[in-house]
């Protein structure tokens, strides 16, 4: 199960090797390969019947808004709004994801630290976010509402959405607070970031194929 997601992971580190390294150049171009590898991860390590099913759906959906969402926040003006647009159907995407195909139960009651986190990041955010206090306010609901849904799955899941959330959170504060000043910030972000899609993908994945073993078993 782990071989196809090699191609992804090799990336993922090439891209952050590069962040370190000041290499901009390979930066630039390893970022937007990092979502299209993990579609064909996903579609490869997925069982063969799952291929045409929810799962490939959703977190197709959720892995190709991420990959426009890179794109265009590698712009940094009018590009970061449409961006963070597109990031947020992603999260829309996962959280039906979840709802519909991964859940195991019902979210599980330390998941309100997520209201607590977003009622905080808004505290935090909201003087210096001026016309884009409500996109964010939108956006960080998402988030809230996409760890809540994912505490209901597995671990990996679990794990996947909190990493979103990290990385989405310093994502906000380097933007617009003022003075935040994380050392190797993007790096951070790219970090958590590249975790988060690579470990929702890997839940989804042995979902799929522990459900695929079912009939044989029974």
């Amino acid at each position: 199960m782990a071989l196809p997601f090699l191609p992804y992971t090799v990336v993922g580190i090439v891209h952050l090797i590069a962040i370190v390294a000041g290499a901009d150049g390979v930066v630039a171009a390893t970022k937007p390969l990092l979502m299209p590898v993990l579609l064909v991860t996903l579609i490869v390590a997925l069982p063969p019947a799952a291929r045409r099913g929810g799962t490939a759906l959703w977190g197709g959906l959720g892995i190709l808004f991420g990959w426009l969402g890179d794109v265009f926040l590698m712009d940094a003006g009018i590009g970061f709004v449409i961006g963070l647009g597109f990031f947020l159907l992603g999260h829309i995407a996962y959280i039906v994801l979840f709802v519909r195909r991964l859940r195991l139960g019902r979210p599980r009651w330390w998941s309100a630290v997520y209201a607590l986190w977003f009622a905080a990041l808004l505290v935090v955010l909201a003087p210096h976010a001026g016309a884009l206090l409500v996109p964010l306010a939108l956006y960080g609901l998402s988030l809230a509402v996409l760890g809540v849904t994912a505490s209901a799955c597995s671990p990996w899941i679990v794990a996947g959405a909190a990493c979103f959330v990290v990385s989405d959170s310093l994502l906000g504060l380097d933007r617009f607070l003022p003075g935040f000043a994380l050392p190797q910030a993007d790096l951070a972000i790219m970090l958590t970031y590249i975790a988060a899609q690579g470990l929702i993908c890997w839940g989804a994945v042995r979902r799929e194929r522990a459900a695929a073993l079912l009939p044989a078993v029974a």
